[in-house]
């Protein structure tokens, strides 16, 4: 199985052209990064894991998390892989739940970066690297904002997790600092 990131990045360009998809990519993949960093875990797996969550939902939207499993091990990837990135759609398309640290993670920081990022463009930096929790949480718990945040979702991870919603959000926050420059933010 080939672990590199330029694997990772060549499977997930070969699905994905949209900029904002692969922007979500990178946010998800940096904030992966980060847990991984602070759990003292392999940075390169649950970085690519956080890259390649969404291999399929550009072309197979109504179908996502259906036909990724195929995609991924056309390129490699092995089991335990491909149930990582299957354990963010539990739930909501899939039944395959979180089991591992890494899954739990990517579970809960998948919509909450989506949150992150709209917030950040809300700002007049359009940065996240003057954001703040504070402005986060004030987004999080206004539901017209970035309405299709499935913000259950975030509580139920950050409960898996046993962590508070603050510092999920500030963990989350620092691992998309870490890759800033590639989301233009």
């Amino acid at each position: 199985m080939d672990l590199t990131r330029e694997h990772a990045l060549a499977t997930l360009k070969a699905y994905t052209k949209s900029e904002a998809l692969l922007k979500h990519a990178f946010a998800v993949e940096g904030v992966m990064r980060f847990f991984a960093r602070e759990a003292g875990e392999d940075e390169n797996y649950w970085g690519n894991v956080g890259l390649l969550h969404d291999v399929d939902y550009e072309q197979w939207p109504e179908e996502h998390l259906k036909v990724a499993p195929r995609l991924l091990a056309e390129a490699g990837y092995d089991e335990a892989f491909i149930h990582a990135i299957l354990a963010h759609g539990w739930g909501l398309c899939v039944d395959v739940k979180p089991e591992k640290r890494m899954e739990t993670v990517l579970y809960t920081i998948d919509e909450l970066t989506g949150l992150i990022t709209a917030a950040a463009y809300m700002r007049p930096s359009k940065s996240v690297m003057d954001m703040e929790v504070s402005s986060v949480k004030k987004k999080f718990k206004d539901k017209g904002f970035a309405a299709g945040v499935n913000r259950e979702v975030i509580r139920g991870g950050c409960e898996l997790l046993g962590l508070p919603l603050e510092d999920v959000i500030q963990k989350s926050i620092l691992g998309m600092r870490d890759v800033h420059e590639a989301l233009g933010m």
